[in-house]
């Protein structure tokens, strides 16, 4: 009896100690800020994406870590996109293409350990506020799950009595709206976010590790701003991206079925209506916005003393067309759809890199535990960007993947794009001579060799739709040649919707 109690006794004073070291390793590990923009595109200073725009926050943060100018999403729109950077799996792996489902609603992923699940478990302090998934993720005992503690969802905030713009085709979509209207800054959802935010940071225990997570909305329509923010941007058009009148001529009719009928309206209308400028100049401010914000976080991470113990990873979920390719809005394989801010600073990561290299938002996952020193895993499909947060030249042997629904895929490598579409019609662009892609080489036999080599890099794993996707979700039957968009049959002969 003694002996046994004297095992006894010795059992629970080694987990006792097990705990206190698992608690003095936690303790010891860095934190995290996790910064996501809703639609932002290349359109910051540090990415050279539009020569006007100003971002002095999110630029000072880049020349203290790495920024990756090559980096991109692997869903151009924002269900999957989300989904996949907190699982790192592809969306061909998952399914999830469109605005829904929620992935816990899938049987085969209903228990997928997600990113900020990963750090709960290894001692961190999980939090969120504003948009990092997509949606809801229903009552607390479900929030619970995903994070500890939850803040304001964020969102639009402040709007005006009525839309700002006339009515817009293909439904007048109440998102559909931009512009500037009397209101102040702190009504607004992503000012709430960063306030909560930095109230955490204030607030956080010094002996446990955070992984906080902030989702600003903005440069999302409805994407209003106040005039400071629009002052900042001249009213002439300037401001205006440089396109090509004839940019469609050259691509597969099949590039239309990804965004076949959208609120978004195409360039036809915004011009028409006098909108061009005035989405332009919105889209701009609100991001000059969202970079203040950002501003107030890393801010206070200084003030607490915690900037030198804190990993922060900022990024945008995909990008987004404001006339480039007869388009506004998402849900392309071009670059203006794929190519995102992807930007590390802290312990670890070397000030002032700036990687060429290709690189994925499903990576983000496994760098983060690379960085913070947790238990490795070998069920993502990311690779740890830790190699090039030492050296922004370390070669990466991968391409950046992005698909749209099953079937449609764009492989982004250091100097091409290549695009297939479930119909079998391609692209080909030479990203050095040609960064608006405004030429598809596609055609061309002396490029027979590097669509070869892209080629291979297009997903082997492609499964079709999960149950119950809708909203943005496209089919396509090789036999009939039909496409099913929305639930509606789109064929070869049918006009293009404007």
């Amino acid at each position: 009896m003694k002996s046994t109690i004297l095992v006894l006794g010795c059992m629970t004073v080694m987990g006792l100690a097990h705990s206190v070291v698992q608690a003095q390793q936690a303790s010891q590990r860095p934190n995290v800020l996790f910064i996501a923009i809703d639609d932002q595109n290349d359109w910051i200073g540090t990415l050279g994406g539009h020569p006007l725009v100003k971002t002095p926050h999110i630029d000072r943060l880049a020349a203290r870590g790495t920024v990756f100018l090559n980096a991109h999403c692997q869903a151009p729109l924002c269900n999957p996109s989300r989904t996949s950077l907190m699982l790192s799996l592809r969306p061909t792996t998952t399914g999830v293409y469109g605005l829904a489902p929620w992935f816990r609603t899938l049987d085969g992923w209903k228990d997928r350990v997600a990113l900020p699940q990963h750090f709960k478990a290894h001692g961190y302090r999980t939090l969120t506020v504003g948009k990092v998934y997509h949606g809801g993720v229903g009552g607390p005992k479900l929030q619970a799950a995903e994070f500890d503690v939850w803040g304001a969802a964020g969102g639009i905030g402040v709007k005006p009595e009525k839309k700002l713009i006339p009515p817009t085709p293909m439904g007048n979509h109440p998102l559909m709206d931009w512009g500037v209207f009397p209101h102040k800054d702190e009504d607004k959802g992503d000012y709430k976010v960063a306030s909560w935010a930095v109230e955490q940071i204030k607030s956080a225990p010094r002996d446990q590790p955070f992984f906080l997570a902030a989702g600003f909305f903005l440069p999302h329509v409805p994407c209003y701003a106040t005039q400071r923010w629009f002052d900042l941007y001249p009213d002439d058009d300037s401001v205006l991206p440089p396109i090509l009148e004839s940019d469609r001529d050259d691509t597969p009719r099949f590039s239309w079925y990804l965004h076949w009928k959208l609120p978004e309206p195409r360039l036809k209308w915004v011009r028409e209506n006098h909108q061009w400028r005035n989405l332009v100049r919105s889209y701009l401010a609100c991001t000059s916005f969202v970079d203040a914000q950002v501003g107030r976080l890393t801010a206070a991470l200084e003030e607490a003393g915690l900037a030198d113990n804190t990993i922060i990873v900022l990024w945008g979920d995909h990008g987004w067309h404001l006339g480039e390719k007869g388009i506004t809005g998402k849900n392309t394989l071009w670059d203006r759809g794929t190519r995102v801010p992807l930007i590390f600073a802290g312990p670890g990561v070397a000030s002032g890199g700036r990687c060429t290299q290709p690189a994925e938002l499903l990576d983000i996952y496994p760098t983060l535990i690379d960085l913070c020193g947790l238990k490795p895993r070998d069920d993502l499909e990311g690779i740890s960007l830790n190699p090039q947060l030492k050296d922004a030249n370390a070669k990466r042997d991968r391409p950046a993947i992005t698909s749209h629904n099953q079937g449609n895929h764009g492989i982004r490598s250091e100097s091409w794009r290549y695009i297939r579409y479930a119909d079998g019609t391609e692209e080909l662009y030479d990203m050095q001579a040609d960064p608006h892609e405004w030429t598809n080489l596609a055609a061309k036999s002396e490029h027979a060799a590097v669509i070869a080599a892209h080629r291979r890099w297009l997903p082997k794993v492609d499964v079709p739709p999960a149950l119950n996707s809708a909203h943005r979700v496209l089919t396509y039957d090789r036999e009939s040649d039909v496409a099913i968009w929305e639930g509606e049959p789109v064929r070869r002969e049918d006009p293009i919707p404007e």
